[in-house]
């Protein structure tokens, strides 16, 4: 590393987002593996927001977009198969 100002502020920023972005993506997974194990008429009342969780992933760059999309994808298939 460097020794400038910028770069040790870089190094923190990038710390602090790290940080951030495991925290986000660890929350959602656990609320998609809670989704999982619920009764058909709770999964799709929790649907919705499961799968705004993992928009809001893709939205800044956790994860990416087609990810999200089939990840998604999965989730409503669930709800379908089991109705």
């Amino acid at each position: 590393m460097a020794n400038h100002k910028a770069t040790k502020k870089d190094v923190r920023q990038a710390a602090k987002r790290r940080d951030r972005n495991r925290y986000y993506g660890k929350t959602t997974r656990n609320a998609i593996r809670d989704l999982k194990v619920l009764e058909v008429s709770a999964y799709a009342e929790k649907l919705p927001d499961v799968a705004s969780m993992i928009d809001k992933l893709a939205k800044r760059g956790v994860i990416h977009k087609n990810k999200a999309s089939n990840l998604k994808s999965k989730l409503a298939k669930r709800t379908f198969a089991a109705a």
